[in-house]
């Protein structure tokens, strides 16, 4: 699903209705959690609302999934924006076929301003989130983002770029990689 357009739907919400569709112009980190209140989902949840300020420093709006009822998700977390059906769960590929529940797998999709999917992260269920990782691909992502700009292998915000193409000069010459690396994002 990556560089395909991200499934809308409107759905009730514990803020109100919402559609995907809203959020268009912005980047979206559509999250979802197997269950409300079980102990992976709670730390991950505690972790993102202490570093939402930085998701919003980048105007990343935060979307959260669960097939649980909407009355599950009230008062669990104020900033929760959004709950979703199992159609919808479906529709992203987060529900496991093989388990024997409808709880959804630990899955995170960067979706940039025009609503295409530019990243997928899957975790089992059993395994708990990285808030740096989420927070670096989401940087990448954005300052890659209709550049020709690459991360290298353990890029870190901060780090130099890599050109994404080179001319065929740079490319035979012994020192290409030199000529690939970018110490910063024009303007």
């Amino acid at each position: 699903m990556i560089d395909r357009r991200a499934p809308d739907f409107a759905a009730r919400s514990s803020k109100g209705a919402l559609s995907l569709a809203e959020f268009e112009g912005s980047w979206t980190l559509l999250f979802c959690h197997p269950a409300s209140f079980t102990p992976v989902c709670t730390t991950e949840f505690i972790k993102l609302a202490r570093r939402k300020s930085e998701f919003d420093a980048l105007g990343v709006e935060l979307l959260d999934l669960s097939v649980d009822s909407i009355y599950g998700h009230i008062n669990w977390l104020e900033w929760i924006k959004g709950r979703m059906d199992v159609d919808v769960a479906k529709a992203y590929g987060m529900i496991d076929l093989s388990s024997r529940t409808s709880a959804t797998m630990r899955a995170c999709y960067f979706i940039d301003p025009e609503q295409i999917i530019q990243a997928i992260i899957h975790y089992p269920m059993y395994v708990g989130r990285s808030i740096d990782e989420l927070l670096r691909v989401q940087k990448a992502l954005i300052d890659t983002y209709q550049n020709d700009l690459s991360t290298p292998a353990n890029w870190q915000p901060g780090d130099k770029y890599l050109k994404s193409s080179l001319d065929m000069e740079a490319i035979k010459s012994n020192d290409w990689l030199s000529a690939a690396i970018v110490d910063q994002l024009d303007g």
